[in-house]
């Protein structure tokens, strides 16, 4: 169940960040930039967002971080993800299922899939390099 609770939250907070984000760059970017340009403005945004509740989320969640633990926390976090692009789409854009997910930009397109695997592998990446640096920490306190 803490899988599951951590994996909700992780997406809450990626996703309503990027939903107060997505409103901005529509009313305001779109129209001053046009649709690939503002998307791929949007991205480095939430890549900082990923970073930061990933790390978040390991320190201040999670015991012990494991990497099969940590995966599926991602990997639910994504589903999510896909689920609420899907509903968005489908429900409220009145797009089909496979339009949701195969009609997009092919470049800004191509960037939000490789940020959504980045958002599933970012706890597990933070959680290893958090591991690294507490036992080089470790070790070199052990060696002054």
């Amino acid at each position: 169940m803490q899988i599951l609770k951590t994996g909700v939250f992780y997406f809450l907070v990626v996703f309503g960040a990027g939903f107060m984000l997505g409103t901005g760059r529509v009313l305001f970017l779109v129209p001053l930039l046009g649709e690939r340009r503002a998307e791929l403005w949007e991205i480095p945004v939430m890549l900082v967002v990923i970073v930061m509740s990933a790390r978040w989320i390991v320190v201040h969640r999670l015991d012990h971080p494991g990497s099969s633990l940590t995966l599926a926390i991602g990997f639910i976090a994504m589903g999510l993800v896909l689920m609420a692009d899907l509903a968005v789409g489908v429900l409220l854009r009145g797009m089909s299922p496979a339009g949701v997910f195969f009609n997009r930009d092919p470049i800004s397109g191509t960037a939000y899939y490789m940020s959504l695997l980045f958002f599933a592998v970012m706890p597990t990446i933070t959680a290893r390099l958090r591991e690294a640096s507490f036992h080089n920490d470790t070790m070199h306190q052990n060696s002054g």
